[in-house]
């Protein structure tokens, strides 16, 4: 922000015979230099100058004094920068930064300043699909959404061979009667529940939704419309979705095994799936019980619900005995090419979807993106009070309901944005894209030494996409 200088001389006491002084007529100054950061990074991708072009201006061109991509420009460089709120641009529109951004030093009436206020700003936010008398620039959504693809398309010089395109619903709260306000119960407070898919560190899409609904909403079209676009430019890739148990159900799944689109997807554990993995809890008990050190075991089943699910499906659980208590888990992989290997993959796969799902739970704008959320209920589909998720859900073939695998080659190495926000932080993380899931039950480790994979993908490797 641009502070006012008093040009008065404040004294104070002389040193060794000599006057100390201090003056405050530097003249209008910024606290917001690094913004110039932010100008030198646009005019390298062009950003601002690509998303201005998905507006369209009809106002009259002799009566413009600010033009859509110095209003654009404007609001993009003061949330960058921490000015969310319109009315802080009553006096941003003085700052100079602001017009250096906007590369208008001078606005070419004497009655203006070189950017917009707030009211003229606001008039950009409450644009129509079409153009109405009172807000006459318009944007194009579609063009909007495609946006945030292209612009992660073009951060690679070539196609990766895979990419991870991660899902996740999470809170943002409010703090008046906005419209659409509901209460969510499993973040305890009033909010929106807005739907984010990444990649890596790109953001993909963004929809803001009310909380009122299934935590996967939406979440099959926009997977179809991104898939849709990344293969338009990338047909060879290989694509593969992470998400928790809200996301687990029918249509994603079905739509992802038709389109030939890998996903592990969490499963919500109930009596039914700690069943299953009975047997392999009181075993890694007893190992844990006497080596002292936590255990585990794995197996993998074929696993039907009773009326949500089409078909059966596999399912890969986890059971666990740390700290003198249960930890069971399972999860849903469903690897249309994956040509089996020895089951030694399991351990690092649950660990990296569990890892991502406590860290990519913090996109809500009023936490830290590093600082884990305190959980107030336990994890649910739809935040109605259901246990934990445990259980990841997936098929082995493509095309049937069989859990016997068919021929498959070897998964695509792992690209640089294929690794997860919080996969960035793990090592063991990333590197399941160089092995493969079970075809047998897995034998237990300590969770204190890694298990060990296959960091050389064969040599019959290939993509099939």
């Amino acid at each position: 922000m641009p502070t006012e200088c008093n040009p008065d001389l404040y004294e104070f006491a002389r040193v060794e015979g000599r006057a100390v002084v201090a003056s405050f007529d530097g003249g209008t100054i910024t606290t917001d230099a690094g913004g110039l950061l932010l100008g030198a990074t646009d005019r390298a991708i062009k950003l601002v100058d690509r998303f201005a072009s998905c507006f369209r201006d009809a106002r009259s061109p002799d009566r413009v004094e600010h033009e859509v991509k110095t209003l654009v420009g404007q609001r993009v460089f003061g949330i960058a920068l921490g000015y969310e709120d319109l009315n802080d641009h009553d006096t941003l529109r003085h700052d100079p930064i602001m017009a250096v951004l906007a590369g208008k030093l001078q606005a070419r009436r004497k009655d203006c300043a070189p950017v917009a206020g707030k009211s003229t700003l606001n008039r950009l936010e409450l644009s129509r699909a079409e153009p109405t008398r009172y807000h006459k620039i318009s944007h194009d959504e579609a063009a909007i959404e495609r946006l945030f693809v292209d612009v992660f398309q073009d951060a690679h010089d070539k196609a990766p061979r895979q990419i991870i395109l991660d899902l996740d619903a999470t809170d943002d709260p409010l703090h008046g009667h906005q419209e659409g306000r509901f209460f969510q119960g499993y973040y305890d407070c009033y909010c929106y529940l807005p739907l984010y898919i990444f990649c890596g560190r790109h953001l993909l899409a963004a929809k803001l939704r009310p909380s009122n609904i299934d935590a996967a909403a939406g979440a099959t079209e926009e997977v179809a419309r991104i898939v849709e676009q990344i293969r338009r430019r990338w047909p060879r890739v290989r694509i593969l979705l992470r998400a928790d148990s809200g996301f687990c159900r029918e249509d994603l799944m079905a739509w992802c095994e038709a389109n030939r689109v890998d996903y592990l997807f969490g499963l919500a554990g109930n009596t039914r799936l700690d069943a299953e993995i009975s047997a392999e809890l009181a075993t890694a008990r007893a190992e844990s019980e006497r080596t002292g050190k936590p255990a585990r075991r794995f197996r993998d089943f074929t696993w039907s619900t009773r009326d949500s699910w089409s078909r059966s499906r596999r399912v890969v659980g986890k059971a666990e005995w740390t700290q003198g208590e249960a930890n069971p888990g399972s999860s849903s992989p469903h690897f249309a090419r994956v040509k089996p290997r020895p089951a030694i993959f399991m351990r690092k796969s649950i660990a990296r979807g569990a890892r991502w799902r406590t860290g990519s739970r913090n996109a809500s704008s009023t936490y830290s993106p590093t600082e884990p959320r305190p959980t107030p209920y336990s994890p649910t589909n739809s935040g109605s009070g259901s246990p934990p998720w445990r259980m990841f859900c997936s098929r082995r073939c493509a095309g049937s309901g069989c859990a016997t695998p068919s021929s498959r080659t070897q998964p695509a190495a792992r690209s640089a944005s294929s690794c997860s926000r919080s996969a960035r932080s793990s090592p063991s993380a990333c590197a399941g894209s160089r092995s493969q899931w079970p075809r047998a039950p897995l034998t237990s480790t300590s969770s204190g030494s890694p298990m060990p994979y296959s960091s050389t993908p064969p040599a019959d490797e290939t993509d099939t996409a």
